[in-house]
């Protein structure tokens, strides 16, 4: 995932590209390769390679349709034409993952609504959402070697110290600012949720705030 953002990343930073990819995005429909070209202003016969440059940076989708509208024989080839890519890119640096809190929050606020106190759902949501990424782990090796794949894969950055490791990043750093006792608790649970995930017994999460580090530690 991260491979694929800076691979985006680098292919919007040729400025031809920029405006291909600015112009195919901004159109309501798929275009042709002659027509991208045109409103961009590139010429024509570098713009397929750039326009496929794109598409393997995941940042255009290809469909293939004839614009005549005919059909059978003598109606010609279908037409490649680009379109802007479903996909969302995002790089941030240190890594950021509103997605993940987003979600939890979302989903504890729905149970909410239905009878579940908002505390005890945001607790549970925040755990389910550990023990998934920990489940789904495929890294060998120690506990702590298995837990902190799955946290450096989140974007907290582990680091291993005295048996354990702490966290030098906060993925929800802007919310954990303004919003840090509900942030740091999402985060705890989070990561107890880990551990559950990955049947881990040798660690335990704590809480232990710092300026400079994520709120949550891990213990040996």
């Amino acid at each position: 995932m991260v491979e694929r953002a800076y691979a985006a990343l680098g292919a919007l930073a040729d400025p031809v590209r920029r405006r291909l990819y600015e112009y195919v995005a901004a159109q309501r429909d798929a275009v042709g390769r002659e027509q991208a070209a045109e409103g961009a202003g590139v010429p024509l016969h570098s713009a397929r390679f750039h326009l496929d440059r794109l598409v393997e940076a995941g940042l255009l989708e290809v469909e293939r349709r004839r614009l005549s509208g005919r059909t059978g024989p003598g109606a010609g080839r279908p037409a490649k034409l680009y379109r802007r890519s479903a996909a969302d890119i995002e790089v941030s640096v240190p890594p950021r993952r509103y997605d993940l809190v987003g979600a939890v929050l979302a989903a504890a606020v729905e149970r909410s609504l239905t009878g579940t106190e908002l505390p005890t759902a945001l607790t549970e949501e925040a755990r389910a959402a550990g023990r998934e990424d920990g489940r789904v782990c495929t890294a060998s090796g120690s506990d702590l070697e298995r837990c902190t794949s799955v946290l450096a894969d989140r974007g907290f950055e582990p680091t291993p110290d005295d048996g354990g490791a702490h966290l030098r990043n906060c993925p929800f750093d802007a919310l954990a600012r303004t919003h840090t006792a509900l942030v740091c608790g999402l985060n705890h649970d989070y990561v107890v949720g880990v551990l559950e995930g990955l049947s881990c017994v040798s660690l335990a999460a704590r809480l232990e705030p710092a300026d400079d580090r994520c709120c949550v530690r891990l213990d040996g």
